[in-house]
């Protein structure tokens, strides 16, 4: 049996189709309706944007660095790896190993000069999936092993005035020591082609050059500054971390991801749960504006309420008549909501170009967010989570008009008509 009868649903409905003198009511419950909408569509785009976000970056860091690194602990390059690199690579949680030679360097063009950081890595040892081999071609692979070749990240090459075939100077502030003192290091590298992560501050600051050739120009014999690992799927990390760091040994130490973007990934949490609360707070408004029109539909309808009274009905139908006016309300609105903020990360970047068309302005400038697009990933879970808080909201929020319905004295609403 319905926990609504027929009756009840017929009276609710209709007192929500209120009539021209009652007209102020049906605004009430309109923009009551429209703000659960909007404030349920806005929660679930915020968090799929910021969801989106974050995974983005994960999967860029994690595309250019390990899960874990190795590092010395007391020198500034860590030699004897290859023993340690294979054991590593035996571990059934490791997907690969590389080594890399990294330092910061001063680039110079005749247009221009900035600082940048150079990789080195064994372009032979990366996977065909890997983030920067794939974007490589067999043509500029050739290239980088032929030796004084070099690929440079295309925002960085815009700031240099370069491009691809160009060359470009390296100035290493770790100089050669000579009988006049020390002499900055310095050697010019042809660009052998550009790349392009999708994150800004890579495609910005970042050259990478053979391993081979890393080693000659900053001098680091058969040492490399760090080991990296990845893993087959990042929820492996504690349990491979242990294992690794007994292979590398007391001498060395480990760097999760995690630890080297600490500050960068809490700040995202943090701005992602106080976006949570202050969106929320509109559903909240929106439910204290369903209370308000609740009660002037009951105000409104106390002479009607009084003859149900009087014809019989009793105190719980009258209750579940007015909760049942509320809860279509934020029934209807929820789903709406649910619609539009689905139908909006469907189709956000589209969004974003169509606005940028209008008013002229880069609405998500790479420089400023480190993407190049907006990204929008649906969590179902958190999407179930909104839509029952809006639910819950809503119908709580329809409990006390409803209660003073129920509580109206027919007698004393009569006696003066």
């Amino acid at each position: 049996m319905s926990a609504f009868s027929a009756f009840e649903r017929m009276m609710a409905f209709r007192y929500l189709r209120a009539k021209r003198k009652e007209g102020f009511v049906s605004v009430i419950a309109g923009f009551s309706l429209l703000g659960i909408c909007l404030g349920v569509a806005t929660l679930i785009i915020v968090m799929s944007v910021m969801n989106g976000f974050r995974q983005e970056l994960i999967s860029r860091v994690l595309g250019l660095n390990g899960h874990l690194g190795v590092y010395a602990n007391y020198s500034a390059t860590l030699d004897n790896y290859s023993d340690i690199a294979k054991q590593i690579s035996a571990l059934p949680e490791v997907y690969f190993t590389t080594p890399i030679i990294e330092g910061q360097v001063m680039i110079t063009s005749p247009k221009a000069s900035q600082g940048a950081i150079v990789r080195g890595i064994d372009f032979d040892a990366l996977p065909a999936n890997n983030l920067i081999k794939k974007n490589l071609s067999p043509s500029t692979l050739a290239k980088l092993e032929s030796g004084n070749n070099v690929i440079v990240g295309d925002k960085l090459l815009r700031k240099m005035g370069v491009g691809v075939g160009d060359e470009i100077t390296l100035i290493s502030p770790e100089g050669t020591v000579t009988a006049f003192g020390t002499v900055p290091r310095m050697k010019s590298y042809k660009i052998a082609s550009a790349f392009s992560v999708g994150m800004f501050e890579y495609d910005a600051n970042f050259v990478f050059m053979p391993i081979k050739d890393a080693k000659v120009y900053f001098n680091t014999g058969d040492g490399i500054t760090n080991l990296e690992v990845f893993l087959i799927h990042s929820d492996m990390l504690n349990k491979a971390k242990n294992k690794i760091a007994a292979i590398a040994g007391k001498q060395n130490h480990l760097r999760n991801w995690q630890q080297s973007n600490t500050a960068f990934f809490n700040a995202l949490e943090v701005e992602r749960n106080v976006m949570f609360l202050i969106l929320t707070l509109i559903i909240v408004v929106a439910s204290f504006n369903m209370i308000s029109g609740l009660i002037m539909l009951v105000k409104d309808k106390s002479k009607n309420i009084a003859i149900l009274r009087t014809m019989g009905a009793e105190r719980s139908s009258i209750m579940r008549i007015f909760f049942l006016s509320g809860a279509a309300v934020g029934i209807v609105g929820t789903l709406l909501g649910l619609i539009l903020g689905l139908l909006f990360c469907a189709n956000i970047e589209s969004v974003r170009q169509f606005l940028q068309s209008l008013v002229g302005t880069d609405l998500f400038s790479a420089e400023i967010y480190f993407l190049s697009r907006i990204p929008a990933e649906v969590d179902t879970t958190e999407v179930i989570c909104v839509v029952l808080m809006a639910l819950c909201l809503t119908f709580l929020a329809t409990l006390y008009p409803a209660w003073r319905a129920a509580k109206l004295d027919p007698i004393e609403v009569l006696r003066y008509e």
